[in-house]
């Protein structure tokens, strides 16, 4: 034979795709990259390996031997083994070979100064079977501006089944131990299933004996992460990242409509009062309201504001007078 035969098998068993048509032939990956072109000439199918090669695909070099490889690396500088292979297929360079340069272990130079943290690549399924069993908790803070209520920190709970996440806002971290004993105990009732994991970061915000004391008493089991390797916990971590919903917010002291559902109106009545936004509820998902016929502040989430209207009004008032 004048030519060097390719197993199609072989190809296969490596995941590439095989097609061949009436004047061509094509071997492409997975994410339909064409990696060899052949023409049917001859009864055969050929490539011309010299004409691919100059196109780019170092899948076709040949392998540098480890001497070689790591003779380049030193003579370099030590750069990343996929520097060198970029250098060597794009001919950026004169006098690098073109060969595949590899990294068969590792080298006592490099080592301290490219050393990486291990991967933690998500879990498609839950680790829980049912809820409760698995709760995820993080202490984000102190954060940079304090809240209308004075707290500067934010206790994170995230059940692992359900993903149901609960935030508790509080003043100083040494109220974290305190507020998870209330949560765990009201949750348990509410719900009427056990707590069995708790899941935390391995820091003295959870770790310190008056949770200690407590998770022993009900039989709850604790966790903690690596030193220094949150992304253990990640399931509660990437809740702090979550994006929040501003879609409450409205301008204060613009014009509203609070429905009238605190009286017998009727029929023909008047289904919504006159008032001004004044604020947020401090003990319940609601708007602050002055009702401008009752002259009284209410709470309520039935209410339509009018928000263009105050700031007309405020864009009037500040302009120069004569």
């Amino acid at each position: 034979l004048g030519h060097n035969l390719f197993s199609v098998g072989q190809f296969c068993d490596l995941d590439l795709e095989v097609t061949f048509n009436r004047k061509t032939s094509f071997v492409r990956n997975l994410e339909g990259v064409d990696l060899l072109k052949g023409n049917y000439t001859t009864n055969l199918y050929t490539i011309n390996l010299y004409e691919m090669a100059s196109a780019s695909p170092i899948c076709l070099m040949a392998h540098a031997t480890s001497t070689k490889s790591w003779l380049w690396h030193q003579r370099l500088s030590h750069p990343n083994f996929n520097t060198i292979n970029d250098l060597a297929k794009t001919d950026l360079i004169t006098c690098l070979l073109k060969f595949k340069y590899h990294k068969e272990h590792l080298y006592p130079s490099c080592e301290p100064g490219k050393s990486k943290k291990a991967s933690h690549p998500p879990k498609p399924v839950p680790n829980s079977k049912w809820r409760l069993h698995l709760l995820h908790m993080n202490l984000c803070g102190p954060m940079r501006v304090e809240s209308i209520n004075g707290n500067w920190y934010v206790l994170v709970i995230v059940d692992d089944y359900s993903r149901y996440t609960w935030a508790h806002f509080l003043r100083s971290k040494d109220e974290a131990p305190e507020e998870i004993k209330t949560f765990l105990k009201k949750i348990t009732v509410l719900l009427q299933d056990p707590v069995i994991i708790v899941r935390t970061h391995n820091d003295t915000k959870f770790k310190n004996q008056i949770l200690k004391e407590y998770f022993n008493s009900v039989g709850i089991s604790p966790q903690a992460s690596s030193v220094r390797t949150p992304q253990q916990n990640r399931v509660v971590k990437y809740r702090n990242h979550t994006k929040p919903d501003i879609s409450f917010l409205h301008v204060v002291g613009a014009l509203c409509y609070p429905k009238n559902d605190h009286e017998n109106i009727g029929k023909h009545g008047t289904k919504s009062d006159i008032g001004f936004f004044i604020g947020y509820s401090t003990n319940s998902c609601a708007y602050r309201v002055y009702n401008r016929r009752t002259k009284k502040i209410i709470e309520t989430m039935n209410v339509t504001f009018n928000e263009l209207s105050a700031m007309a009004f405020e864009q009037h008032s500040s302009k120069p007078r004569l």
